[in-house]
């Protein structure tokens, strides 16, 4: 793939096409400006500062914007939390809505026909695919994402993790996590 990709950029570059250092101003802004990074750090706040947790449920937009995270498809967000009584999961029926502020590019697999369509049909078996397995009586809800709607989800926070900071859980909060399709990682990173 990187063959591919490499050998594509060099032909688009010698048609002029594609200016180089446009493309590397694109490539930098997707790996340190836009990405999972940016929603852990969000979830990371939530999980020590009250206020931002009340203020990132009640008014996601803001909340996140308040952290400098904004930007096409990340304009009207919706943040909704894990608990032990239900579990929240995201996905886009229609086609592959996805708040790139926050979580980056989506997965191959968010945009697939059997996860679109399934994760609404049989939610707990998706979960399972994907090494979720919850309670027979924890809720779950699927959360359609729209062109109007993006959602993040705010997962329940580790045991173990009292004594560290904001850096320290950001560092646990996983993208799968943010979707509802995985679990932060533990404590020990595992």
């Amino acid at each position: 793939m990187d063959v591919r990709v490499r050998a594509l950029e060099t032909l688009l570059t010698k048609k002029g096409y594609v200016d180089p250092a446009a493309l590397d101003r694109i490539i930098e802004t997707y790996e340190t400006k836009i990405g999972p990074h940016n929603g852990a750090r969000v979830v990371a706040r939530a999980w020590v500062d009250p206020e931002f947790r009340r203020w990132l449920l009640h008014d996601a937009t803001a909340a996140i914007a308040s952290m400098g995270f904004i930007g096409r498809q990340g304009e009207h967000m919706v943040a909704v939390e894990n608990t032990p009584a239900v579990h929240n999961m995201v996905v886009c029926t229609l086609c592959s809505c996805y708040p790139w502020p926050v979580l980056g590019l989506p997965p191959v697999w968010y945009k697939s026909a059997p996860y679109r369509s399934r994760a609404v049909i049989d939610p707990r078996g998706v979960l399972a695919e994907f090494g979720v397995t919850l309670p027979p009586d924890t809720t779950i809800r699927v959360w359609d994402s729209t062109a109007e709607v993006r959602y993040l989800v705010l997962p329940a926070r580790p045991a173990g993790t009292e004594a560290m900071d904001e850096a320290q859980l950001a560092a646990l909060v996983t993208r799968d996590s943010m979707i509802g399709t995985g679990r932060p990682l533990s404590a020990a990173g595992h």
